[in-house]
């Protein structure tokens, strides 16, 4: 809707933003009543480029510890300000752990949520005999040997369209519980592993839980069809652990090419 002042239309854009963050000190994407989320402190940067008011829809809400390189949000806004404006203007506004990485005008079809045809996602684990002071926020560490051969062998059984109950948080608000697994992998690179994962949507904890699902293969306490008869089972109780949620990163969310918004970049 166009906003009217005395009597004179004033035009309205939509603005899709990038964002990328470091989870640690927020409880998640969303505003909340104790704590402080994500939205809250880009709402308020943008707020005050606006002079006014402004709401932010976000691709994929994170969880608290939860960080993100490839976040995508989107506001509609009747504020006057050049795309380099409301860049430079959000970042100086915004606490050194919060980043707008890059900022499009699109058309008011586009929804940062439900516009999204995928959303990919990386965790980390750092397989080493010592803790690091240095990856303790960003990685989740393990000090059994893990065997990347046998979970990658165990993720590619989760491939496809299937009822990932047996992935699923209790709490997940979700209107169904499944989903489309387009591309998973588990790879090492000397004491690193990375689950690189892509799907349609994903459920609450959904690669947390299939991380932690992972890990049991890699350790050699589950072998590697079990993952198969997790995901069949649909029982969260039958599956692994949830894993820490700072080894987590929303890495990128994928739009239709009409949006305009491929391989956006800082």
């Amino acid at each position: 809707m166009t906003p009217q002042v005395r009597g004179v239309l004033i035009p309205c854009m939509r603005i899709a933003i990038g964002i990328e963050y470091d989870g640690t000190a927020y409880n998640g994407w969303q505003r909340q009543r104790v704590g402080h989320g994500v939205q809250e402190r880009v709402e308020e940067a943008l707020s005050r480029i606006a002079d006014t008011a402004v709401s932010v829809v976000c691709a994929g809400r994170t969880d608290t510890g939860v960080h993100a390189t490839g976040q995508v949000a989107h506001f509609d806004t009747s504020s006057d300000r050049d795309l380099r404006g409301w860049l430079l203007g959000a970042n100086s506004c915004l606490p050194d752990d919060i980043a707008v990485t890059w900022v499009r005008t699109v058309d008011d079809e586009f929804h940062a949520r439900f516009s999204a045809t995928s959303r990919s996602y990386r965790y980390r684990i750092l397989n080493q005999i010592v803790r690091s002071a240095i990856h303790r926020h960003r990685a989740w560490w393990l000090y059994q040997p893990l065997d990347a051969g046998r979970m990658q062998g165990a993720a590619q059984l989760l491939l496809g369209r299937h009822d990932f109950s047996a992935f699923r948080a209790a709490g997940c608000q979700a209107s169904t519980p499944t989903r489309d697994i387009r591309s998973i992998s588990v790879v090492r690179d000397g004491d690193w592993l990375t689950l690189e994962i892509t799907a349609n949507a994903f459920l609450q904890h959904m690669v947390r839980n299939i991380t932690g699902t992972l890990v049991a293969v890699g350790l050699g306490d589950q072998p590697v069809e079990w993952v198969a008869s997790v995901l069949q089972g649909r029982d969260r109780k039958v599956a692994g652990i949830t894993a820490p949620a700072h080894g987590l990163t929303l890495t990128h969310v994928e739009y239709p090419k009409e949006f305009g918004l491929v391989n956006m970049r800082p």
